[in-house]
């Protein structure tokens, strides 16, 4: 993986702090899920149960991306980014 990639990808993580207005939650769990996927690559452990129900929303999000590489997590949480800038 190129360090070209890996700089934008830390460009893009401070820009999503940085949005004028806040995404819906939908697209603030897609974020969160390559951004985890990204950084952690595949999901492990067990999924929240019982009331936590946005535990076990980011653990759906994620293991929805499970076997997606590292790169590829990268390119599509940039273009998620870049998406919500407009």
């Amino acid at each position: 993986m190129s360090e070209d990639i890996k700089a934008k990808f830390a460009a893009a993580a401070v820009a999503a702090k940085d949005l004028k207005t806040r995404p819906g939650n939908e697209a603030m769990l897609e974020l969160y899920a390559l951004y985890k996927q990204a950084t952690d690559g595949d999901i492990s452990g067990e999924r929240p149960g019982g009331f936590d129900f946005v535990g076990g929303a980011k653990y759906d999000a994620w293991s929805g991306l499970k076997g997606i590489s590292t790169g590829d997590a990268m390119e599509r949480y940039i273009a998620k980014v870049e998406s919500l800038k407009s």
